[in-house]
């Protein structure tokens, strides 16, 4: 490739291309050093429990792809977010808290609140260096024209504002900040997906690029394609699973067919964990307590998986506690950048983790938080809540079937699944948590806001979503 092809596959116009002395030696320099650098995908399951694929344990979802996946990089079994998508969705962009970033809630569709722009996305911090961004599938950080993915940091967007059962007036499917479609088909949701990022991964294959890639799958209502409807031995529910496999498969394959495997890391998570109270059409948390809504681990631990062939060691796993908020700090790092440092960044650097050099967790604790109300914190093999717990959204009556009451202690290396309360027999590390949570109620707060609270954004008079009447057919 010539200097000019190069420079045009960089992103530089036309103009600057064709005006001698227009295009600086540092901005050629620019464009070199970020097609040097290394391409993120971060692929984000919604509702998918802990159970839900054979790498965690599964024997009723068929998932080959998420098996070589796993095969050939880390399996993370103590990787976190929080209890629901909102907050899940936020920690992940920003690298902080939900509730340090004011998004600790659910929102819905015409919300006047979102996430403000005043903060540094990890979209954002990658474009600044020169990478190629976009966001396909379920965005959930506000539906008005200020809060899309395109305020972000992303150049493209495709995808759902917000959950696939906030359908009203009628489901919009977004193409950047436009809506192309309502209600969107979501039978052919998961293709269009798949087939966009193969498009983007394609088009930017002479550039560095950051895929943001959270599906509407497997989030109720269930809507597998037609090529997967009616296939799996686990009801609909299972061909969804199936669906985003084959999915997470189109996307590898794409990677090595264009050789851009060695120099891609890629992470395949969940937001949150199995809506339980759906039954058959929600997922499970196999050896994890309680599901979705909850901070019991079910709700909270995700299946996760990191690949990066030759970087990452093939068929290898950590335990050590991560976060999504870790994926900021970790991919701006990897790329040359920054962390800001004008502001409290929550997530830490976990590159060592997963490169090997290191089998300490950056985290001296995380702390659980449902809605803005503390619920507890982990620290190394120990987790103390403070909060009663259900056992999920939906739950009802079920989940008095066994809540904490007061402080409860859990030593997660021989308990993953929480069931016995060892406080009155550990009052030392019960005292050593409390003494970390004293010190997140001086900055976030338990239940109140406190001072490291930062603002959401806001607009007056929101609207829904539609589509101009003009375009319906």
């Amino acid at each position: 490739m010539n200097r000019r092809d190069f420079l045009k596959c960089a992103g530089f116009g036309a103009a600057a291309l064709a005006v001698p002395g227009l295009m600086s030696r540092s901005m050629a320099q620019a464009a070199e050093a970020s097609a040097s650098k290394p391409n993120f995908v971060v692929i984000l399951i919604d509702d998918m429990g802990y159970g839900d694929i054979e790498p965690y344990g599964s024997k009723v979802n068929r998932t080959p792809n998420l098996n070589k996946m796993a095969a050939e990089g880390m399996k993370l079994t103590s990787f976190y977010a929080a209890p629901v998508c909102t907050p899940s969705r936020a920690q992940m962009m920003t690298g902080c808290y939900a509730k340090r970033v004011s998004m600790p809630n659910v929102i819905f569709p015409a919300c006047p609140t979102g996430l403000s722009t005043d903060e540094k996305t990890v979209a954002r911090l990658l474009k600044d260096q020169g990478y190629a961004t976009m966001c396909i599938g379920k965005w959930h950080l506000g539906d008005q024209p200020e809060f899309l993915p395109t305020k972000h940091g992303f150049d493209h967007y495709v995808g759902l504002p917000y959950s696939n059962d906030m359908g009203k007036p009628a489901l919009p499917l977004l193409r950047n900040e436009k809506v192309v479609e309502a209600p969107a088909v979501q039978d052919k949701l998961t293709a269009l997906y798949t087939d966009e990022a193969v498009k983007f991964i394609t088009a930017n294959k002479e550039k560095s690029f950051f895929l943001y890639f959270p599906h509407t799958a497997v989030h109720v209502p269930l809507h597998p394609g037609k090529d997967f409807a009616g296939k799996s031995a686990n009801g609909t529910y299972g061909d969804w699973v199936e669906e985003v496999d084959w999915s997470v498969g189109q996307v590898l394959k794409t990677l090595r067919d264009l050789k851009l495997d060695s120099n891609t890391l890629v992470l395949f998570t969940s937001d949150n964990g199995p809506w339980l109270s759906e039954g058959k059409n929600g997922g499970v948390a196999g050896p994890l307590r309680g599901g979705k809504g909850s901070c019991w681990e079910g709700g909270v631990r995700e299946p996760s998986i990191a690949w990066w062939p030759g970087k990452i060691a093939a068929g290898s796993s950590c335990d050590v506690m991560m976060s999504e908020m870790d994926v900021m700090p970790t991919l701006v790092t990897l790329a040359g950048g920054k962390v800001p440092a004008d502001r409290k960044i929550d997530g830490m650097d976990v590159w060592p983790l997963l490169s090997g050099k290191s089998k300490e967790s950056p985290h001296e604790a995380l702390f659980y938080f449902r809605g803005n109300e503390l619920q507890g914190v982990r620290s190394g093999q120990w987790k103390l809540l403070i909060k009663a717990q259900g056992l999920g959204m939906g739950m009802g009556k079920k989940a008095a079937a066994k809540k904490a009451q007061g402080d409860e202690l859990y030593n997660l290396d021989g308990d993953i699944g929480e069931a016995t309360n060892v406080a009155e027999k550990n009052p030392d590390v019960v005292k050593k948590l409390r003494d970390m949570i004293a010190k997140m109620d001086a900055d976030l707060g338990i239940s109140q806001k406190g001072p490291g609270v930062r603002p959401c954004g806001k607009v007056n008079n929101p609207k829904p979503l539609i589509m101009d009447a003009r375009e319906y057919k």
